[in-house]
């Protein structure tokens, strides 16, 4: 038990945390830099007094950080709540500003899926790694001149998959020419890819801390020079009129801290998961009959994902059994109505929904350790076979 200020709170028993695709712990370093800013700094970062004018050289130090991460200005970055929120900003301010429609891949996160089917826009398929179809976005674009962006996710939430989106941006600057922008959903790809090699191509890029060892409630907006954005939240006119909202200082500089960070170690951070995740994958190959890769073998993914389908039980089920056992993964698949519902990423892909029953998400970050291999490898093989057991019996009876 822990406690804050006379509140008890019960800590689960986590041997193996293997949801960073979820959340990733909070670096001690990040926790030290937004200390004195929850603590010792009340200021406002738009007033004008000597506090106010340090309140908003942390904020500003920060967006520096953040724009070398991402290989922006620091002019183009915008604070936002999070991941969702700037997915948000994106499609809506772009629309807003444009009179335009939105397009985006059926794979898409639901903060950039749910505003373009909002918004009256248009959902193109997928391929079978889940990564936009360019035939398909090409037939879109000469069938609807009034679409003006354009969102595809750099690298997938539930899979890992990496799009390449220089072929986007060439798909789209081949039949929209300068009149549609393309935005990226970056929140997966921070942690693992060098961000102005790989997202250069877009216009308007995601970014959430707590992807990459930062605070949650904390994240960007990229925004090119020149790409139409109307704000949003309206009010006081923070963030160069294009986010109002008082600056959350503390926050901001936690992933301002976190960006900085991993700029220094990601190399040594992928290359150091890439050996956990192939190890973590060729055990359960090994020691689980029926395991299936959920995407191609010759897909491009990042080293933080191990999506696999185990034939003849239910995720949720194999989920239950794994707490049990101290270990926090996640499923693809969401309980609807008391029926479950395969996801709508691996629908897209074209997975067939009992295939897709039996999905399991192993995510690695900076945090994980051998000790986390080696403990799902030794209890998820007996958890599985103990379902596929039960599941005979029941089918028996």
């Amino acid at each position: 038990m822990s406690s804050f200020s006379g509140i008890s709170v019960a800590a689960p028993i986590v041997r193996a945390y293997l949801d960073h695709a979820a959340s990733t712990p909070i670096r001690p370093e990040v926790v030290e830099a937004m200390l004195p800013w929850l603590v010792d700094h009340p200021a406002n970062p738009s007033g004008s007094h000597a506090a106010a004018r340090a309140a908003r050289r942390a904020v500003d130090d920060a967006r520096d950080h953040v724009a070398a991460l991402a290989g922006a200005k620091p002019g183009e970055v915008v604070f936002t709540s999070g991941g969702t929120e700037a997915d948000n900003l994106a499609v809506d301010g772009v629309v807003r500003a444009t009179g335009g429609l939105p397009a985006c891949s059926a794979a898409e996160h639901p903060a950039v899926l749910e505003p373009v089917r909002d918004l009256g826009g248009v959902v193109v398929g997928c391929d079978s790694g889940g990564r936009i179809d360019l035939d398909a976005l090409t037939v879109a674009l000469n069938s609807l001149d009034e679409i003006r962006l354009v969102s595809a996710m750099s690298v997938n939430n539930e899979t890992g998959v990496v799009t390449d989106l220089d072929a986007v941006a060439a798909t789209i600057a081949a039949v929209g020419g300068d009149s549609v922008v393309l935005h990226t959903d970056a929140v997966q790809a921070a942690a693992w890819l060098d961000l102005p090699a790989s997202v250069g191509a877009a216009d308007l890029v995601s970014l959430t801390a707590h992807k990459f060892g930062g605070p949650k409630g904390a994240g960007a907006l990229v925004v090119r020079t020149g790409v139409p954005l109307a704000p949003v939240l309206r009010g006081g006119g923070q963030e160069h009129e294009r986010r109002s909202g008082t600056q959350n200082v503390p926050a901001i500089v936690g992933l301002g801290e976190a960006s900085r960070l991993l700029i220094a170690e990601r190399q040594a951070t992928v290359e150091r998961v890439t050996e956990l995740r192939d190890r973590l994958e060729e055990g359960l190959f090994r020691l689980v009959d029926g395991t299936h890769r959920t995407v191609p073998d010759d897909t491009l993914r990042t080293p933080g994902v191990v999506h696999l389908c185990f034939a003849g039980i239910q995720s949720e089920e194999l989920l239950f059994m794994l707490e049990r056992e101290g270990v926090a993964a996640s499923a693809a698949a969401s309980c609807a109505s008391g029926a479950q519902e395969p996801s709508h990423v691996l629908s897209a892909m074209g997975i067939d929904r009992v295939t897709a029953g039996g999905s399991l998400r192993l995510s690695l970050g900076y945090a994980s350790t051998d000790a986390d291999v080696d403990h799902v490898l030794t209890v998820l093989p007996p958890a599985v076979e103990h379902l596929r057991d039960h599941a005979r019996t029941v089918g028996c009876k």
